[in-house]
């Protein structure tokens, strides 16, 4: 393998059923941010809403829908949207950030963050096409665009996506409010920082080519080519795509890629994937292994600390009274105009740690044993968890309610 430039931030992986141990969808990313931003695990029941509601993202109010379903989300804990997570269908979403030709000074102004969508498309998503579907039209309505850090306001980006189901996945790829659409059937797939979708275009914006031809990026002779026609000179990681598509090559090889596969993937330091050093770093990971047909559940394994290599991945599974830790979310900090209020910004640096990150932070920082014991703790947990998924019986799946709170608190006796 050759050597792979220095990464930007993120990426999203899925390998399909043709190449996984079971036939199942897995599904994997790093969600790689600033280093001193704390990512919270939060899950959210699913409610019906008044016909009328609005509903608070970010930086805008929108149009609530009628019924959102439940999801289990990993999130900046400053922020209202999600870099990563699940719903209760077993639709996955991660995005990354992507610079294009139809950036500008207007990216600042505030709407819709892509991590608002990520999150959206979950609330409202059945299926991976609805997930596109839902994104498209809230982007061609409020557009992408607000500070995309809390302590870097001029850090603006727009956004790729990767969704999966049990059945397929979709890559989103988008520039200002114009988008691209490929499904992906059968096989690998990954994002990074640049734009990757090429000629096989299975839906996009209205008018996409017509501007395209516009601008004098394309001359309308050929196959359109999404990427080349709409990347800017500025992408980057472009070589970390590969190293990562390399990864899942040799790994799937044989058709016995599994959660474990994954894992191995988001912690591979050589490719760049997993980040631990410099202004950006792996900040939380997750991974999901979508089940298909009736009877096994779905379960998605977050760590909500920094650096996969030092943290350790935790099940969850949707039961109908599940119960999430408190030590994996974020203290609830008032507005300090309204105390009453809890807002998502703040106009000051405030310290958002949650129990777990600390301890995690300051137990791991030297490395040592402690990681190793932590890694037999995880390997511990995933022969339990699949023993108990490869026999599931559907009747007992209350018996799951505390399976992710109690791997945190399982964790956390090992920090001192």
């Amino acid at each position: 393998m050759s050597p792979c430039p220095s990464p930007k931030s993120c990426d999203t992986f899925v390998v399909l059923p043709d190449l996984t141990k079971g036939g199942h969808v897995v599904f994997g990313k790093n969600s790689d941010r600033p280093r001193e931003e704390v990512q919270e695990v939060i899950y959210r029941q699913s409610m019906d809403h008044e016909e009328g509601s609005k509903l608070q993202c970010t930086y805008i109010e929108i149009d609530q829908v009628g019924h959102t379903h439940a999801v289990i989300l990993s999130k900046p804990s400053w922020m209202w949207g999600a870099e990563m997570g699940a719903n209760e269908h077993g639709v996955c979403v991660g995005n990354e950030a992507v610079w294009t030709k139809l950036q500008s000074d207007e990216d600042i102004v505030e709407r819709l963050l892509g991590m608002d969508l990520v999150r959206l498309a979950l609330e409202r998503s059945s299926t991976a096409e609805m997930a596109v579907d839902v994104i498209t039209s809230l982007l061609e309505k409020h557009g992408q665009g607000g500070p995309c850090s809390d302590e870097d306001p001029s850090f603006v980006y727009h956004n790729s996506f990767l969704i999966a189901d049990h059945n397929e996945s979709w890559i989103l790829e988008t520039a200002g409010n114009h988008w691209a659409a490929e499904q992906v059937k059968s096989g690998y797939r990954n994002i990074s920082n640049a734009l990757s979708i090429g000629t096989k275009i299975d839906k996009m914006s209205e008018g996409l080519k017509e501007l395209a031809q516009e601008k004098g990026w394309w001359d309308g002779t050929g196959d359109f080519n999404f990427s080349e026609a709409f990347s800017s000179s500025g992408d980057s990681s472009g070589g970390r795509k590969e190293c990562g598509e390399k990864l899942l090559a040799r790994l799937s090889e044989g058709g016995n890629f599994d959660l474990k596969s994954m894992f191995s993937v988001l912690r591979d330091k050589k490719s760049g994937i997993c980040m631990s050093a410099g202004m950006f770093v792996s900040t939380s990971s997750q991974v999901s292994v979508i089940s298909h047909g009736s009877g096994r559940p779905s379960c998605h394994w977050f760590t909500g600390t920094p650096d996969p290599q030092r943290s350790v991945f935790k099940p969850f599974i949707f039961t109908d009274n599940v119960k999430i830790s408190p030590r994996i979310q974020s203290p609830k900090i008032p507005d300090d105009e309204d105390p009453a209020k809890v807002i998502p910004r703040f106009a000051k640096q405030v310290n958002r740690t949650h129990l777990l990150y600390r301890r995690q932070q300051a137990a791991t920082k030297d490395g040592g044993s402690i990681v190793e014991t932590l890694r037999d703790l995880e390997r511990k947990c995933v022969q339990e968890t699949e023993a108990c998924l490869q026999n599931f019986d559907p009747e007992r799946l209350s018996e799951m309610d505390d399976l992710f709170k109690d791997c945190v608190d399982s964790e956390l006796k090992f920090y001192k």
